[in-house]
């Protein structure tokens, strides 16, 4: 059973779309100059509680809430990860902080999701090839799943992403290539789509709407387990954003809550982006460029918002947090992993930094319970952790030599062969 009446609407001005146009977002919004995603329709029975199917694997458990049908699901278990209290962040913060830990998805990322529901999806229909262009999580989850639906998997990347994110796609069997610019991927792939009749998994629009919509409301199942596992909803969910789709699914799976009668209130959703494009969005009423620079948060490095992420962050009565340095990232991403054991990559610790940021400017209120998103591992680019960590000793085999090393001092270096 499912609840998805079939047809996408525009989140902007309510344009409905078939299916088929999905890709292309809104042509209402296209005509008068805007780039807007659509989203799938649904015609939920009021006060029914949270439909979950037991027997079905990972996120597929809320399939009557997925556009997927009756079609076969492709799941390698994800989905059901943790929300972990950090305890000096909500002592620190004056609020209680719990991290939603997505690096526990089968590659590490909340990316898993979104590929699950659109390979399904892409499956039931016959395409027999995927595509992407992406910055390596969404390359990774893309090809780990169209391996496991058995379907061929071309990935669009930039030469500039860290080479573990190039070896992760290929191992799970993808074909990557790098082109020079970020606009060069979409560009490439609108012609393949066109030309060739591949799924894209990703968007290819130039301004950019966000990803192929269907696999946007795999995210809707994030929403889903935050309200089971509390029992309530949290006050405010914070979202590491690039073009906007976690925070669109995150937020149509809390408004699924309210329509189901499971809950008669939204979180408010905060936008977190390195270069502070939601921010420069909400000031100027509208998605705008602004400047961009070299990050380590690369996963969510956009100059510019989108519609379907601001429309989030104004109906949630929500916020946006940008220009978050280097040395912010690295500094709070170690903090983190010593004190709780949780080693997040840069543009995850990005929202920690904007919960940081929000208590000390009482957005966030004394007691209010505040969930971060914690969307991949920092093993994706243990390069850029590394750099910013002090050179490993090597000593002789004795305690006066370690106790040295312990407290700082210049450790005596092993000859070659001492044992």
């Amino acid at each position: 059973m499912t609840f998805a009446t079939g047809r996408l609407r525009c989140p902007r001005d309510g344009t409905v779309v078939a299916p088929e146009r999905a890709f292309d977002g809104c042509p209402t919004c296209a005509a008068a100059g805007v780039s807007s995603n659509v989203h799938p329709e649904y015609a939920l029975p009021p006060g029914t509680g949270l439909p979950v199917a037991e027997d079905e694997p990972g996120i597929f458990r809320y399939r009557s809430l997925l556009p997927v049908g009756a079609a076969a699901p492709v799941s390698l278990g994800e989905g059901g990860t943790p929300l972990v209290r950090l305890p000096q962040l909500s002592e620190d913060c004056g609020a209680d902080v719990l991290l939603k830990d997505e690096s526990r998805n089968p590659t590490w990322s909340w990316k898993d999701r979104l590929a699950a529901v659109a390979v399904t999806r892409a499956r039931d229909r016959g395409a027999d090839t995927v595509v992407v262009a992406t910055t390596g999580n969404h390359g990774a989850a893309t090809a780990a799943y169209a391996a496991a639906a058995g379907m061929r998997c071309v990935a669009l990347t930039l030469a500039s992403v860290p080479q573990t994110m190039k070896t992760l796609m290929q191992v799970y069997g993808a074909s990557v290539v790098a082109l020079p610019e970020p606009a060069d991927r979409w560009h490439l792939m609108r012609t393949l789509v066109a030309q060739r009749g591949w799924e894209p998994l990703s968007g290819y629009c130039d301004p950019p709407i966000g990803s192929n919509p269907f696999g946007v409301d795999g995210y809707k199942t994030i929403a889903y387990e935050i309200a089971e596992d509390l029992d309530a909803v949290p006050d405010v969910v914070v979202v590491p954003a690039a073009y906007g789709d976690g925070l669109a699914g995150i937020l149509r799976g809390f408004e699924d809550l309210v329509a189901l009668g499971v809950t008669d209130r939204l979180p408010r959703m905060v936008a977190v982006d390195p270069f502070g494009a939601y921010r420069a969005a909400l000031a100027a009423g509208r998605p705008s460029r602004v400047a961009g620079r070299s990050t380590l948060a690369f996963s969510i490095a956009t100059t510019i918002a989108t519609e379907q992420g601001l429309s989030v962050v104004r109906r949630s009565g929500g916020t946006a947090v940008g220009a978050i340095a280097d040395d912010r990232l690295t500094s709070e991403q170690r903090r983190l992993a010593a004190a709780t054991g949780l080693y997040l990559e840069n543009a995850s610790v990005a929202a920690v930094v904007a919960c940081r940021e929000l208590a000390a400017e009482r957005w966030v209120r004394p007691g209010e319970t505040v969930v971060v998103l914690g969307t991949s591992t920092g093993l994706k680019d243990v390069t850029a952790t590394a750099a910013a960590l002090p050179e490993v000793s090597s000593i002789l085999p004795d305690v006066a030599a370690l106790d040295a090393a312990l407290d700082g001092a210049p450790a005596t270096v092993a000859e070659e062969g001492t044992r």
